[in-house]
């Protein structure tokens, strides 16, 4: 018997895309396995989203190219080789098969036709259908995905979905609930809405947005406990979507809003509809009306022409709005530990110069401070104390009188000797034996 192996990289949508293959492969008849030693079929659902999505992708079909001496067939499918198409054939000889994401509810086909065949399978198509139907979940038996939408329709400047995925595709309610009604009598308690813009749901269909009437009927049932809503753009986010959420005791408060930015001038460079002002009326308005409420959200650092008052700005809104989960890109994580960095430096070096210090001393031992070199620091307060003493000791001679020939005090008085400092005292204490006897 035949076993075929799936390999799902990505987000949610790529889950529900590889439950979808993996229901169509069973069909067929195929055995299906998790273990890529025992497969005669890898399938590999790629993500090519973003260039460390892309990396992944690549490195696993490097490995899976590994096992090719076997006799084992790879299939690679996905965002991927939707976007890249005919470009990865000659880069991945080792490739039986390519697939684009309308393929995945004929896999089990795609299947039988790359076991039989000995050149390199091709089946990449403009996107526009709904990949829908029979699925295989790989989710805990109490949960499940619910593709309610494909596609995107708002062309972020930033972003390749609609180029990979095409326009916006509502799938109608009747169909969705459908679906729902099976996943429920199978055992799913808790649906999780997803697409690229679920608050965008029903626009194409039915001439304006639909995402509370699907909750509504998507809460009618019986079996049905939770509802949690992913991807929420907050253009969409309407009065009536709050308060079917605040009042529908299934719906989960909970909301994925990806904002990317909240700086007008770079919420303008990524093709972004809201503005920093409606965005912070949206996040008031939700915490009034949802008070326990919790919201996540991603964002990008580094995007091109952003200046350190527009990352201040986007920094200052994540700390006021105290949000219960946000994810960083990379590029902010080195930012926000760039300026942490740069604020301690500054402060040790403040307490340095306090301390005496000269500028450019005080700025070696701040930096070594910041970066844990205690040795560093070490050395540096030694530099500072030896040249301290030296300074002490000239100012001491400097300001002590001279002692007449003979080597007594002399001219020193008890009165001259209280004006001195107590440094210069001890060091008048230490030169002359006989101090004692000086100052009668």
């Amino acid at each position: 018997m035949i076993k075929v192996g799936v390999i799902s990289l990505g987000c949610d949508k790529n889950r529900v895309d590889s439950e979808i293959m993996l229901a169509s492969i069973r069909e067929k008849g195929f055995l299906l396995t998790s273990e890529q030693n025992e497969a005669d079929v890898i399938i590999i659902n790629t993500c090519g989203f973003i260039e460390a999505a892309r990396k992944e992708s690549i490195d696993a079909i490097l490995e899976a190219a590994q096992l090719k001496n076997s006799g084992k067939k790879i299939i690679v499918t996905g965002c991927m080789v939707q976007k890249f198409g005919k470009e990865l054939l000659p880069e991945l000889p080792e490739v039986n098969a390519f697939c684009g994401v309308d393929s995945y509810i004929k896999m089990g086909e795609i299947v039988e036709k790359v076991l039989n065949a000995d050149s390199q399978f091709y089946d990449v198509e403009v996107c526009n259908g709904i990949s829908s139907g029979k699925r295989v979940l790989t989710t805990p038996s109490h949960y499940a995905y619910l593709r309610i939408a494909d596609g995107c329709d708002n062309y972020c400047s930033y972003c390749l979905i609609p180029y990979i995925r095409g326009r916006f595709r509502s799938r109608t309610i009747s169909d969705i609930v459908g679906e729902a009604k099976q996943l429920a009598e199978s055992g799913v308690r808790e649906l999780i809405l997803v697409a690229q813009d679920v608050t965008r749901y029903g626009a194409d269909l039915y001439n304006s947005p639909k995402l509370t009437e699907l909750l509504r009927s998507l809460s009618e049932i019986e079996q049905v406990r939770r509802i949690r809503l992913l991807y929420c753009y907050p253009e969409e986010i309407d009065e009536a979507l709050i308060k079917e959420i605040a009042s529908n005791p299934k719906i989960v408060k909970y909301l994925d809003i990806p904002l990317q930015h909240v700086h007008n001038d770079i919420l303008k460079s990524m093709n972004r509809r809201s503005s920093f002002e409606e965005i912070c009326e949206l996040f008031k308005f939700l915490r009034t009306e949802i008070p326990d409420i919790s919201i996540r959200s991603t964002f990008i650092c580094g995007f091109p022409g952003e200046q350190t008052k527009h990352f201040l700005t986007l920094k200052s809104f994540i700390e006021k709005q105290k949000l219960e989960n946000e994810q960083m890109f990379e590029e902010m994580k080195n930012k926000l530990a760039g300026l942490e960095k740069e604020k301690t430096v500054s402060s040790y070096k403040a307490s340095f110069a306090a301390q005496g210090y000269p500028e450019l001393l005080a700025t070696e031992a701040a930096a070594a401070m910041a970066n844990g070199e205690m040795d560093k620091v070490f050395a540096a307060q030694k530099k500072f104390l030896e040249q301290y003493e030296k300074d002490v000791k000239a100012k001491v001679l400097k300001d002590t009188p001279k002692p007449p020939a003979g080597g007594k005090g002399g001219e020193m008085t008890k009165a001259d000797f209280l004006k001195l400092d107590t440094k210069a005292q001890l060091e008048f204490i230490k030169e002359h034996p006989d101090w004692q006897t000086i100052l009668k």
